[in-house]
């Protein structure tokens, strides 16, 4: 906990000159984030910060533990594949970090549609909705339910705990999507990412990517314990509204018309999934059994 704690209070060492492998708008090489920022007027944050983050992690723990160990049993059952996604992100001063996702896409699910869905939400002045509210058959079952409840973030706890991220702060960019910022906007990256923030609880998806900008930049320079503490209080409350709006653009399944309860779509996702992967491995012995029946 000592080293957490010191690599957490720790400065940002020389990460200026750098460059990062993503192409920018114009298609040039994109130069570092830290390159445009000055190291040493960085700070991670303010000494209560990592003190409140360990403090509320501790008196969670039994709640986030056994619902984390819940949900690698409920991602190893309903799709095949690894547990955990693993995907770059922008944090802060521009470093690049890796956060942990619990997956919820099918393995060879492409990413292309929701990065071009992203370039798309940065150019035009509408809300941020995202690519699989409707409906995305890229999604793994459980994939819904956990992206509209934001669970799927859950292992980001561990970044927290690495003192790469906090409980509360603007949420970690993608790089091709940090290199079309503008310079103002890349003061977004001047405080530690977070697992929820000003903007989660505030609309959301349904504000635009400028008002998202605007919302982060607010909460960087109106940094408190008290606004910390108000926004993960009104957090569990845009969860909740969250997966409310998911089930009503869910598509109803039942001949009467009205949707199932979420106990019967988890019941019927799991089951549906067991179905999938019992006719996998009937696909899979019928082939390796053929060439002895021909024999």
């Amino acid at each position: 906990m000592f080293d957490l704690f010191q690599r957490r209070l720790a400065t940002p060492s020389s990460i200026a000159g750098k460059e990062n492998n993503f192409p920018g708008s114009n298609g040039k090489r994109a130069p570092h984030a830290a390159s445009e920022l000055s190291a040493t007027s960085l700070r991670r944050g303010p000494g209560w910060k990592f003190g409140l983050d360990i403090i509320c992690i501790l008196l969670s723990l039994p709640v986030w533990l056994p619902l984390m160990i819940l949900l690698m049993l409920v991602t190893r059952i309903a799709s095949p594949g690894p547990i955990f996604y693993r995907q770059e992100r922008i944090g802060f001063g521009g470093r690049h970090f890796f956060i942990w996702k619990f997956r919820t896409m099918k393995l060879s699910a492409a990413t292309q549609a929701h990065e071009r869905h992203l370039e798309k939400l940065m150019r035009v002045d509408c809300p941020m909705t995202k690519l699989d509210a409707f409906g995305d058959p890229r999604l793994a079952p459980f994939g819904r339910i956990l992206r509209a409840s934001g669970l799927d973030e859950l292992p980001q706890i561990f970044n927290v705990l690495c003192g790469e991220m906090s409980l509360v702060g603007p949420r970690p960019c993608l790089p091709n999507e940090f290199a079309r910022y503008e310079p103002q906007q890349r003061e977004r990256v001047n405080g530690l990412p977070g697992l929820t923030g000003y903007w989660q609880v505030n609309g959301k998806n349904k504000t635009t990517f400028k008002e998202m900008i605007a919302m982060d930049l607010f909460y960087l320079k109106n940094m408190s314990i008290f606004l910390d503490l108000k926004i993960m209080l009104k957090t569990g409350a845009a969860i909740a509204e969250q997966l409310f709006e998911s089930r009503q653009a869910a598509q109803p399944d039942r001949q009467d018309g009205s949707p199932r309860s979420l106990t019967t779509q988890i019941a019927g996702q799991l089951f549906e999934s067991r179905l999938a992967a019992q006719r996998d491995w009937l696909e899979q012995g019928a082939r390796l059994s053929e060439p002895i029946y021909k024999a």
